[in-house]
């Protein structure tokens, strides 16, 4: 976290529950709320990046994370480990479904088995989640849910219909979300990050003709980082945004 970054007091102490957390912009939000005095927890499928951001995080002098091996195409193991974070932190304040996998794929030779896949990994398992937390939100009249779209689909990109009907569809759970849960204090909102240059984006799909084309698409001139995600899911989580719900939030440096 850079040291000239907003602190929000309203985020010490409250529970964080972050998808997806061992890497990218998932490891990055799971940092960055740390660095607040948040007390977080995340699963991931990947281990071993995931202990290392833990073992950094805690040398740093933070809160050590509490982090939970989980897939999340298996929602009873899902919602149980949501529920058991919450037991043993007193509830969950935050729910950030980071999780997702856009993997490239040919409309041609897309299966029935493949496309049930793809609505697993993105889409399923955030209205699962919200399903296991939102009731501790209910019980103190209060809570941010954070689910992540993608601007993929806006842009009418091609080569992941599967992945991008499950990213449009976010946006309509966000907006029902909102409203079912919005009596009880509760705000849900979606985040719509553009080509946001993770570790995994560099190696698969970054070339110097990619970037150029991106560059000269968006208004502001500089690719984008995980930070510039995980500062936006921090407003949204504190209580500086607290009559914002319903709302897409788009970071993709004036792309779309």
């Amino acid at each position: 976290m850079n040291p000239e970054d907003a602190t929000y007091p309203s985020l010490r102490d409250r529970v964080v529950f972050v998808s997806g957390g061992a890497t990218g912009i998932g490891a990055s939000i799971v940092a960055h709320f740390a660095a607040q005095g948040a007390r977080v927890a995340f699963v991931d499928i990947q281990a071993e990046p995931a202990l290392e951001l833990v073992e950094r995080l805690t040398a740093a002098g933070h809160t050590r994370p509490h982090f939970v091996t989980c897939d999340l195409r298996d929602i009873a193991a899902y919602q149980a480990a949501i529920r058991q974070v919450g037991d043993a932190m007193g509830g969950i304040d935050v729910l950030v479904n980071n999780a997702a996998h856009d993997e490239r794929h040919d409309w041609k030779s897309v299966t029935p088995e493949y496309w049930e896949d793809r609505m697993q990994v993105n889409l399923r398992h955030q209205f699962f989640a919200i399903q296991a937390a939102a009731p501790m939100m209910q019980e103190r009249k209060r809570g941010s849910i954070i689910n992540f779209g993608s601007i993929s689909w806006h842009l009418k990109s091609g080569g992941m219909p599967a992945y991008t009907s499950a990213k449009a569809a976010v946006e309509g759970l966000t907006r029902s979300f909102a409203r079912d849960l919005g009596a009880d204090g509760i705000r849900v909102n979606c985040i719509i990050p553009g080509w946001i240059m993770t570790e995994r984006q560099r190696t698969l799909w970054l070339t110097n003709e990619a970037r150029q084309r991106t560059l000269d698409a968006q208004c502001l001139k500089e690719m984008l980082l995980p930070p510039d995600i995980a500062r936006m899911v921090l407003w949204l989580a504190s209580d500086d945004s607290r009559m914002c719900t319903a709302q897409n939030w788009v970071v993709d440096g004036g792309w779309w």
